[in-house]
């Protein structure tokens, strides 16, 4: 289903072929905001919005216009642990998405006038995410959680750092970081892959064979807290959380099935149901499950009505109660395996979150799971599993809370 190839200077490719006129590719590269130190906070967010403001062939406009131009989408984001830079076109034009992405990469100028202007853009995202508590506090609860450790940081960064960035701290951070040992090439659509290997080789082979200086510190012992911080918000944001699985750990499927259980996007999820559905004093109930490459977090988040937040904690905590007391029944499994496994591949009918998640699967395990795998890995969890799990991670003594009023 899946086809491979690495280029000889370390960079990998991961594709599948599908019957669609628009191919999705991207370059996913593993480098984050935990990979920052010292003044360097923000510096893999920035280096996302500044990579299109001119390369040695290019300027700013010419950038933006080259997959704009023909109809094509040209966009990218960053995380903790990687950065990705993609686009989506019609096949036709893959060729001059890839090479695009090579010239931004291993050609950005960053020119002093671009990047003063980009900077102020840059603060405005971060008064923006300010004014945004439900996005906020999320980010506060992290600092909390990894307080002193890279994972701590804000993507965005602080804006007396980004104030002080320059073009030459950009390449400097660049050329530590961004190397063919930590690059995967993604590609979902209807191309065939003896010529998405060539334009590849084309593009990005030139490139030598180099190895990042990051080192990534292990995640922090967890210490749980509770902290209420005055926000003079309208209504209160609450999030309940802890310490959970990494990416690598073997726990990671059956921890996947049990936050899904919690509160994932299904209406029927428990704390949908046993707060939302049956007393109606908040409008979002979630729970998230992020794996880190060390570390994993588990949020319960809500925003619910003034008076209501020692009533959804008191809720919460007995829902999670009788996941760790009371084992599911076998058909109660069984239905949370078969709405995982619908949910997983209604999410993969997307070309572009399939071309994300195998660009991100390939740059962590140099693998990627079929459906069929993930349905066998789904199913072979076990009521008892998750019961021993919900008893290790969501029991009262673990859990950490971070409410604004």
């Amino acid at each position: 289903m899946y086809q491979y190839h690495t280029l000889k200077n370390g960079i990998r490719i991961i594709f599948r072929r599908n019957k669609s006129a628009v191919t999705h590719s991207g370059v996913y590269i593993n480098i984050g905001s935990r990979d920052e130190r010292g003044t360097d906070e923000g510096m893999a967010h920035f280096i996302e919005h500044s990579i299109f403001k001119g390369t040695e062939h290019r300027r700013a406009y010419h950038i933006l216009n080259r997959i704009d131009g023909v109809g094509g989408e040209l966009n990218a984001f960053t995380t903790k642990e990687e950065t990705c830079i993609y686009a989506s076109s019609l096949a036709e034009h893959l060729g001059r998405c890839l090479e695009l992405f090579s010239d931004i990469i291993f050609h950005s100028t960053f020119p002093t006038k671009e990047i003063e202007k980009e900077k102020d853009v840059v603060l405005e995202e971060i008064k923006s995410y300010k004014d945004s508590p439900a996005d906020l506090i999320f980010d506060d609860f992290e600092q909390y959680i990894f307080e002193g450790h890279p994972l701590s940081h804000n993507i965005l960064g602080s804006s007396r750092n980004v104030k002080h960035f320059s073009t030459e701290s950009i390449r400097s951070f660049m050329h530590r970081n961004y190397t063919t040992d930590r690059m995967v090439i993604a590609v979902v659509g209807d191309v065939d892959f003896k010529r998405l290997v060539r334009y590849c080789e084309r593009y990005f082979s030139d490139y030598p064979l180099l190895q990042s200086e990051a080192d990534r510190s292990k995640a922090p012992e967890y210490r749980r807290f509770n902290i209420t911080l005055n926000k003079h918000t309208h209504q209160i944001h609450a999030i309940l959380g802890c310490q959970a699985p990494g990416i690598y750990d073997e726990r990671k499927v059956a921890f996947s099935l049990l936050n899904n259980i919690i509160g994932g996007p299904a209406m029927n999820s428990r704390l949908n149901v046993a707060i939302r559905e049956r007393y109606g004093f908040c409008y979002t109930v979630e729970s998230q499950y992020t794996p880190f490459s060390d570390a994993g977090l588990l949020y319960i988040y809500a925003g619910i009505d003034a008076d209501a937040c020692d009533r959804f904690l008191e809720l919460t905590r007995h829902e999670l109660r009788r996941l760790a007391e009371t084992p599911l029944t076998s058909t109660q499994l069984r239905a949370a395996q078969r709405q995982y496994i619908g949910q997983m591949a209604i999410n993969n009918e997307s070309g572009l979150n399939e071309m994300q998640s195998i660009g991100k699967s390939c740059l962590s395990f140099d693998h990627v799971d079929t459906l069929e795998e993930m349905q066998r890995d789904i199913l072979a969890v076990t009521s008892s599993e998750l019961c021993d799990m919900a008893r290790e991670f969501l029991n009262e003594d673990r859990f950490s809370v971070l409410v604004y009023r």
